[in-house]
């Protein structure tokens, strides 16, 4: 009983795991990138805390309405909805959630993607998994994994250890 149970939390676990792994690889081999949500400002169409997916740019016509990720700075991106396009090409944004346009106007060299979906609560995941606690805590998944697939064997052999010694003591 206690195998099979370890051998399901085992395979939950890595199930989760992988899934997640796959979630996060396979659309970069499509031009995928991903941002993680940190403000309300897309509430309540993509909430605080999503992962946002987003298909570069390329030979793509932005246009009014379409939800764009953008370079602010060197590690700061913002993913907000294009309200108007300037003679220039450049683009006005807003959040769906704010009263006010951006006061940046976004060039077409600061646009790094189209938004295509997101996942709820995984941008959460992917920035804890970046520091150091998170990738302890991925780290101490893979133990706990490992643990389970070898304890049953472990805990057998010794239950069969001590019904031998109880076998021989009753000779």
């Amino acid at each position: 009983m206690g195998k099979k149970i370890c051998s399901c939390l085992a395979t939950v676990l890595l199930v989760i795991l992988l899934a997640v792994a796959v979630i996060l690889i396979i659309p970069r081999f499509f031009g995928i990138k991903q941002f993680a949500v940190l403000s309300g400002s897309m509430e309540p169409n993509i909430k605080v805390g999503s992962l946002v997916f987003d298909k570069e740019v390329g030979n793509t016509e932005i246009k009014k309405g379409d939800v764009i990720t953008f370079k602010l700075s060197d590690k700061t991106f913002v993913t907000h909805r294009v309200d108007s396009i300037n003679s220039d090409g450049s683009y006005v944004t807003k959040g769906d959630a704010n009263k006010n346009v951006d006061g940046k106007v976004v060039t077409k060299k600061e646009v790094v993607g189209i938004y295509k979906f997101n996942i709820p609560y995984l941008g959460y995941v992917t920035l804890y998994g970046r520091t150091p606690l998170g990738v302890a805590a991925v780290c101490g998944i893979l133990i706990v994994i490992i643990l389970l697939n070898f304890l049953p064997d472990a805990l057998t052999s010794v239950e069969e250890n001590e019904e031998n010694l109880n076998t021989e003591d009753d000779e």
